[in-house]
């Protein structure tokens, strides 16, 4: 009884070892395959507070302080009263008085103590996303953004915004191959503004196994991807089918941090994605904070499949 009891129980940890064995190996392939995605990354930018001009506090002619100067109530108040004047000085007091406290209310609404003068150390911003999957004949898109990596200037607000709009303008020349689009915008004060724009480009770039391509405030590294990616096809014919077969993607993702209010339009159709994609190419590099335009896959010959879409991409639409 004893030596069947034994028996049964080597059985089944040999089925329980097996089958572990199995998953195992199972799941090692699926991260395999999914650890050979390339991604490229274009950017830069900081989220330093923008310069300071403001009109400061000026002393009126009759003694009294008021941000931007006029006429203060020491100097109206010695003529009231004298002749015809009375009533005249009567009704430019309680308009001075009424704009005085109107302004004063707006201010206090709007903000602290050092936006009442024209400035704020801490601004509202937007973080905008516009995120494309394209059908991956768009062959010619990778090109583009490989060559703007390249040559690029990250390192200034000038060749940021130029970044920008080359690869806005290189996704609005190719609309016959989207397929997918999101997009997605949100307020926030400066210095939290910095942490939401980090959240997203990471999000995004967790999902490359190896930046094979990355020019990030103007440091440029490139990788070879037969040496930093696994690769299980040695057939170029079977590569290129695999690249452009119709379940193939290429996804391009833009964020960005400008200052002022961006507010993107919810993405059901080519015309939507067409706009939010005009809208975000249009900002100057005045208001530009930072930027970061992320593809993939990046490397000839990785693929990425209808599979990786749905499992990566779960909030991107079908348009």
């Amino acid at each position: 009884m004893n030596k069947k009891l034994v028996s049964n129980i080597q059985r089944i940890l040999k089925s329980v070892f097996v089958l572990g064995l199995i998953l195992t190996l199972a799941f090692s392939h699926a991260d395999g395959a999914l650890a050979a995605r390339s991604g490229g990354r274009i950017g830069g930018g900081s989220f330093r507070a923008p310069s300071r001009t403001y009109a400061p506090p000026t002393r009126s002619p009759g003694g009294g302080y008021y941000p931007g100067g006029g006429f203060g109530f020491p100097f109206l108040l010695p003529f009231f009263g004298f002749g015809g004047f009375g009533s005249l000085f009567t009704i430019l007091i309680v308009i001075a008085i009424a704009n005085f406290v109107v302004n004063t209310f707006r201010k206090v609404t709007q903000g602290d103590e050092s936006e009442s003068y024209g400035y704020s150390n801490n601004p509202i911003v937007s973080i905008a996303r516009v995120q494309v999957g394209l059908l991956a004949e768009a062959r010619s898109l990778q090109t583009d953004l490989d060559r703007i990596a390249e040559n690029a200037d990250t390192g200034s607000a000038a060749g940021r915004a130029q970044v920008l709009q080359e690869a806005t303008l290189s996704l609005l020349r190719h609309p016959e191959y989207w397929a997918y689009g999101v997009a997605k915008s949100e307020q926030a004060r400066l210095d939290s503004a910095e942490a939401k724009f980090n959240q997203w480009a990471l999000a995004e770039r967790s999902k490359f196994s190896e930046e094979t391509l990355s020019n990030y405030n103007n440091q440029l590294t490139t990788k070879d991807v037969q040496t930093s990616l696994p690769t299980n096809q040695t057939n170029g014919e079977l590569v290129t089918q695999q690249l452009e077969g119709p379940g193939a993607y290429i996804v391009v993702t833009i964020v960005v941090g400008t200052q002022g209010k961006v507010q993107l339009p919810t993405i059901n159709s080519t015309e939507d994605l067409r706009r939010a994609l005009s809208q975000m190419g249009s900002i100057s590099s005045e208001q530009l904070l930072a930027v970061e335009v992320l593809w993939t896959p990046q490397a000839s010959g990785d693929t990425l499949t209808s599979d990786d879409m749905v499992a990566e991409y779960p909030d991107i639409k079908l348009i």
